[in-house]
């Protein structure tokens, strides 16, 4: 969780709110199928629904109130995986930025799938 503090108050802005942001971006994205979750007991990799972004997404927080986030996606068949990284790297990072003032320190994108 970060908090931003200021004379008038202070806000916290948990890590759900980085997850649901991140998966909204990504997900919005051309060649994004979703967001990618891999089950513990069987070991397979799960399409999630759009209310379970949260799962494919990990938040990092630093000192210096930066973050680092590691999203995990399933692409569709026949995309060119380093444009669609690239750009989702980028989207991601602007629209984070952007609603919630906090600086992105890296963007690690895993592609666990690939959908026929």
């Amino acid at each position: 969780m970060i908090q931003f503090k200021s004379e008038q108050g202070e806000i916290s802005v948990s890590s759900a709110v980085f997850s649901n942001i991140t998966g909204m971006a990504a997900t919005n994205c051309f060649g994004v199928k979703g967001m990618a979750f891999r089950s513990m007991t069987d070991g397979l990799v799960h399409l999630l629904r759009r209310e379970a972004m949260s799962k494919g997404v990990s938040i990092t927080y630093h000192e210096d109130n930066s973050i680092s986030i590691e999203l995990h996606i399933i692409v569709e068949n026949g995309v060119n995986l380093p444009a669609v990284c690239r750009s989702i790297m980028n989207e991601v990072r602007y629209v984070v930025t952007k609603n919630t003032g906090v600086s992105v320190r890296a963007v690690d994108v895993c592609v666990d799938s690939m959908t026929l």
